[in-house]
């Protein structure tokens, strides 16, 4: 039996990055289940910490480099989108994906509302965060990120919104048995 449920994402935090960097980054707090699929504005920089089974990792999101997908992430985050969710897709020396709620319900509202592409501003290097797509305006909740220099991804429309800042090598942690 193949399994593909790799690494729980415990739980997902949101922290907004304050303007004085002497403050500690505020804690934003989801709003309600019956959340809308209609994306909020995110902050121009972000911070998403993730807890795994594994131990945590913090993307740092950049609006700059993609607002749409920065917009789309903000708001999964906020509604909780990835808690409970798993690693789904791991690819050693290419990529770790993610990005199905662990409620196939949620899942499948989320996979009606695709998303515009944004420019790919920034190279799909070591460390950036990435939404999948399955071709073009088709991104929708999925994500990945890129274990290598992955430059060839940057001419196919995968625009990077942000990078992981600290615990990449919990990322690199992540169980690759059970393949794609």
């Amino acid at each position: 039996m193949r399994r593909w449920m790799i690494l729980p994402i415990a739980l997902l935090t949101l922290a907004v990055a304050c303007k004085k960097a002497a403050q500690q980054p505020a804690q934003v707090s989801p709003p309600p289940a019956a959340a809308s699929h209609t994306d909020s504005t995110a902050p121009a920089s972000y911070q998403v910490r993730f807890e795994t089974s594994a131990g945590t990792f913090v993307v740092q999101v950049t609006r700059a480099w993609a607002p749409l997908g920065a917009d789309r992430l903000y708001t999964l985050v906020r509604q909780g989108f990835f808690d409970q969710s798993r690693f789904f897709r791991v690819v050693p020396g290419f990529v770790v994906q993610f990005g199905l709620s662990g409620d196939p319900a949620v899942s499948a509202r989320w996979r009606l509302h695709e998303l515009k592409d944004d420019p790919v501003t920034q190279h799909n290097t070591r460390g950036t965060l990435t939404f999948a797509t399955a071709g073009p305006d088709s991104r929708t909740t999925q994500l990945f990120i890129n274990y290598a220099d992955n430059a060839q991804l940057d001419g196919m429309g995968f625009a990077p919104v942000g990078r992981v800042t600290s615990g990449m090598d919990v990322v690199d942690r992540i169980n690759s048995s059970y393949g794609e």
